[in-house]
């Protein structure tokens, strides 16, 4: 969806540098992590515990006037946070050089190019500022120090990392701040290959992670698979999930085993040990899964790996949305192998043939599924793919034009195609730009908010397509603009399809995180007790409120 190289400019010339595979020290069977040399700091940690739940008790207890008080009042730090000044972030800079003086690999830029680059995403929409200054650390170490000098001079702190968010999460703050660049931060640390799990730092990514894997002939790899540069941190802290995630879950089904963390005391904490599974106390791994950066800074992370296994890929089409939508009920509740099922409109499928023009149109345009099919062996896909085609060709699902993959190559053809959702549409309309966005319902509810937001759409006069990972109940929609005046429409459409959403049972994004463009539901989806919770959590953890402010939390609450 997003391009696979990030721009990153010095200060003297201009450079494109292209997305790198990680560096790797692989170290098999080890029993125990390169992170177990860290300090934790417990008595902290059980601190900052006690004051979570002391502070979410007097909450509870008090009266619903008295609660209102964390949001209205000017003590408030996320309402009204006591930020340094210009000039203290002027020597903020100052005192980063002279920390960093004999670390060269560590860069610290304020060309103003590298700002913007830094500060803006041609992704999305959302009010954009640069920060003030740009540094890539290298190690845990590294970004404690960081932490140190954000802390001292009052200047909000922002985690950057394959720069894929659509909601505006790595936006700076209004008034600038430190831009932390994990893109140095991309190695390998260790593989366990009888333990199926792997150490790695948070810029590395998901893509490069698998080919290395494939590279060193392990039948093993990360199943999550958002945007193609998408990497271990940021798909942590947004809690992403992907094609995959009807077979494997989300970021938040056990993948991340364990993180180590700079909270913004400056701590370092990790949040378990590497075993597959442990009942010892809080998951405190959970906590900074979809926290947006906002309590922490990932330094280190253990991923659970899943076996390789033989795919295949089908493409069939049906009469309508709804009767698509049962086929994959039933499909599902058979239990046989699906690695991926994909719901495409017919709009999608117009797309596609305008992409391979000149070549005559390759689907008919039509209400469509896309699947990829998962067995240990021939005989087991060829199976899983009778079962499929028997239940899509019934007569209640009318499904037709099945067409399996004859081998690897086409397969890869056919899936290439659904990946290439976001340029496909842009052919819709030349010269548009698009805002995609996602919400998530019981599966049972997709067909009637499929159908809801494609009349909104039409009405509104947009041009859009629409594309579901139907297994789940979530869908995408491409918006294209061509001005501001639709860019406003554009809006609206949204503002009404998460309402939907929400009203169906479901939840405003389903794994694009929440960032600065979904908050304003979470009151409405989450309910005022739960919101309330997390900024109790906030406040506790970081009670400056330096790290990466301005996203997740509502910024208002309902008077009623």
């Amino acid at each position: 969806m997003l391009s696979t190289s990030r721009r990153i400019f010095s200060r003297t010339s201009s450079f494109v540098r292209t997305r790198c595979g990680p560096s790797i020290r692989v170290r098999y069977n080890s029993g125990s992590s390169q992170a177990s040399g860290v300090s934790l700091g417990r008595a902290t940690s059980a601190l900052v515990l006690a004051s979570v739940l002391s502070g979410y008790a007097g909450y509870s207890l008090a009266s619903p006037k008295q609660a209102n008080s964390h949001s209205t009042t000017s003590s408030d730090s996320l309402r009204d946070p006591k930020w340094g000044s210009p000039e203290d972030f002027q020597r903020a800079i100052k005192e980063l050089e002279a920390v960093f003086a004999g670390s060269p690999d560590v860069t610290i830029e304020t060309d103003p190019e590298v700002l913007h680059v830094h500060g803006y995403s041609e992704s999305d929409y959302h009010p954009a500022h640069d920060p003030t200054v740009v540094v890539t650390p290298q190690t845990t170490d590294d970004v404690v120090k960081i932490v140190h000098v954000a802390t001292k001079y009052r200047m909000p702190i922002t985690a950057y990392s394959g720069g894929t968010s659509l909601e505006g999460q790595f936006r700076s703050s209004s008034v600038g701040g430190i831009c932390v660049d994990m893109g140095g931060m991309n190695r390998i640390l260790e593989i366990h290959e009888e333990d199926s799990d792997l150490v790695c730092q948070p810029g590395a990514g998901w893509m490069d992670i698998n080919d290395i894997l494939k590279e060193k002939g392990l039948k093993l790899f990360f199943p999550l698979d958002p945007a193609p540069s998408a990497t271990i941190g940021g798909m942590m802290s947004n809690g992403c999930s992907g094609t995959n995630a009807v077979r494997y879950g989300t970021a938040k089904a056990e993948w991340f085993l364990n993180a180590t963390v700079v909270l913004p005391s400056g701590e370092v904490i990790k949040t378990r040990r590497r075993a597959r599974k442990s009942s010892a106390g809080f998951d405190t791994t959970k906590l900074f899964i979809g926290a947006e950066g906002t309590l922490g800074i990932v330094t280190e992370v253990t991923i659970r790996l899943a076996p390789l296994l033989p795919t295949n890929v089908a493409v069939v089409h049906f009469p309508d949305v709804r009767k698509a939508t049962a086929a994959v009920r039933e499909i599902l509740n058979r239990g046989v192998g699906i690695q991926c099922v994909e719901l495409v409109d017919n709009e999608f499928m117009r797309a596609t043939n305008l992409m391979h023009l000149p070549k005559p149109p390759r689907y008919p345009e039509l209400d469509s599924l896309f699947f990829k099919l998962q067995g240990p062996t021939p005989e087991s896909l060829a199976e899983t793919a009778k079962v499929v085609k028997a239940i899509v060709e019934k007569k209640e699902y009318g499904g037709t034009g099945w067409k399996l993959a004859r081998n690897d190559e086409e397969a890869v053809d056919i899936w290439t195609d659904r990946r290439n959702a976001h340029y496909s549409g842009l052919q819709l309309l030349p010269g548009a730009r698009g805002w995609a966005t996602d919400v998530c319902v019981p599966i049972s509810k997709l067909p009637d908010l499929v159908y809801e937001t494609k009349k909104d759409i039409k009405d509104s006069g947009l041009v859009s397509h629409i594309v579901g990972h139907v297994g789940d109940g979530n869908f995408h929609a491409l918006l294209l603009f061509r001005d501001d005046q639709e860019l406003d429409i554009v809006r609206n459409v949204v503002h009404r399809m998460v309402e939907r959403a929400i009203a169906l049972d479901g939840t405003c994004t389903g794994e694009h995180g929440v960032g600065m463009g979904k908050k304003e539901y979470l009151y409405e989806e989450l309910g005022e007790g739960t919101v309330e919770l997390m900024k109790t959590i906030k406040r506790a953890i970081d009670p400056l409120n330096l790290f990466n402010p301005g996203k997740l939390y509502p910024d208002w609450r309902p008077t009623s």
